[in-house]
Parts: structure tokens; sequence; C-alpha cells
């Protein structure tokens, strides 16, 4: 009786590890896709950071152009 139980848990310890291992292999994915996911996020921000220098420079340089066809 008692050696049944044994193989009994230990079949059941063996599944437990198995799933303990699938999910440290999924976590370890997830961690991966996060980790890509925020790269691309930052690459975005500066690139709209950029972007909006790029037009705040541009709205500097056409102000005083306008002034000056406004005053001829």
């Amino acid at each position: 009786m008692m050696e049944k139980r044994l193989e009994e848990l230990r079949r059941e310890f063996k599944v437990g590890q198995a799933q303990l291992e699938e999910l440290d292999q999924r976590r370890a994915q997830l961690r991966d896709t996060l980790l890509r996911i925020s790269g691309a996020i930052q690459v975005l921000e500066e690139l709209l950071s950029q972007e909006a220098q790029a037009h705040q420079t541009l709205d500097v340089v056409e102000e005083p152009e306008t002034q000056m066809v406004a005053t001829r």
C-alpha cells in the first residue's frame, strides 16, 4: 500500500517538475518579447522627439520670414 502511494507521488512530482519547466520557458519567452517591445517603444519615442524638435526648428526659421513679408 505504501509502495503504491510512493509511486503515485513520484509520478505527480515528475508531472509537477515538467509543468514548472514549461512555465519557466514561457516566462523566459515572455520576458524576451517584452524586452523587444520595450526597445521598439524607446526607438519610436526617440524618433517622435526628433521629429518634434525638427518641426520646432522649422517653425522658428519660418516665423521671421513671415514677419519680413508682412512688413514689406
